[in-house]
């Protein structure tokens, strides 16, 4: 397993301007958005290879903005979503259906959105076939929308139902590539063991998994940042959204005669609101 104590993700150029590579790990960071989840099996690991898939693609395409990606169930409403910020914080959701069920493959939908410096959103959707998984949805996501080839793998290593490990990599082809760089990076790319191999061995790290990909390949580190576990939730926000209702819905609520209890659907943490405060927002509306 990946021995960092911080999850970290790493960038890196070839210096003949051939690649563009990105290697990461995620363990702490999937683990923690599994348990306030609360899934299991398949959706646990589905939902952490989403997590370090839309990590990737910010870090790729979009390092200083919000990325989002969103897997649509195949049969159904159920997705899975997961929130990537400039800062390394990163979250996830699951949205089920009354008795709904997640079916990835033929009919699924991968869904990935940018947000963009004046509010504004970038959007690309590209629909799932066979059974390549998250880490063929988003190869086909980039060669679609963003008109980039690239090489991804994303793995969450599961024990039963707990999380051992999680990470992956991308491999973005460049302009500069020529024929002989292409063949050497396609043949070692067939070779190359699945990337649970390199989750399992405690002696591999980002920097480590990017040097084995371009081995004999100079090349220069031009990023890095911690990756972690983080809810953008908190009281001040859900106060300022309140602040907004209308005073007919306010009222409403001020009239039911009990705290306002709010749980956020990400982490699980409950807010509770006073009649007092419903008052005060009134007042000050």
């Amino acid at each position: 397993m990946l021995n960092e104590r911080q999850d970290e993700v790493v960038r890196a150029i070839t210096d003949d301007g051939s690649f563009r590579v990105v290697a990461l790990r995620t363990t702490d960071t999937v683990k923690a958005i599994v348990a306030a989840q609360r899934v299991k099996g398949d959706e646990a690991r589905w939902l952490g290879e989403l997590v370090t898939g839309t990590i990737m693609v910010r870090e790729t395409m979009a390092p200083d903005l919000r990325v989002q990606g969103v897997l649509q169930s195949a049969v159904g409403r159920d997705a899975l979503i997961a929130d990537s910020h400039p800062d390394g914080g990163a979250r996830a959701l699951v949205q089920r259906t009354r008795g709904g069920t997640l079916v990835l493959g033929d009919g699924a939908v991968l869904q990935v959105t940018r947000t963009l410096p004046r509010g504004s959103a970038h959007k690309g959707v590209v629909r799932i076939t066979g059974s390549g998984g998250v880490s063929a949805s988003l190869m086909a996501y980039l060669q679609e929308s963003e008109q980039v080839a690239s090489a991804i793998a994303v793995c969450t290593v599961m024990d039963g139902d707990e999380v051992v490990a999680a990470g992956g990599y991308l491999v973005q082809l460049l302009p500069e590539l020529g024929e002989g760089q292409l063949a050497v990076m396609t043949a070692r790319l067939e070779d190359f063991p699945p990337m649970s191999t390199f989750l399992k061995d405690d002696a591999t790290t980002p920097q480590t998994l990017l040097a084995e990909l371009l081995y004999l390949m100079p090349y220069t580190v031009v990023g890095s940042g911690a990756v972690r576990y983080q809810c953008r939730c908190d009281s001040q926000r859900l106060r300022a959204t309140l602040s907004t209702l209308p005073p007919a819905e306010l009222e409403s609520l001020i009239a039911e005669g009990k705290d306002l209890e709010i749980e956020c659907d990400y982490c699980h943490v409950e807010y509770r609101f006073p009649v007092s405060e419903l008052k005060t927002l009134l007042a000050v509306d």
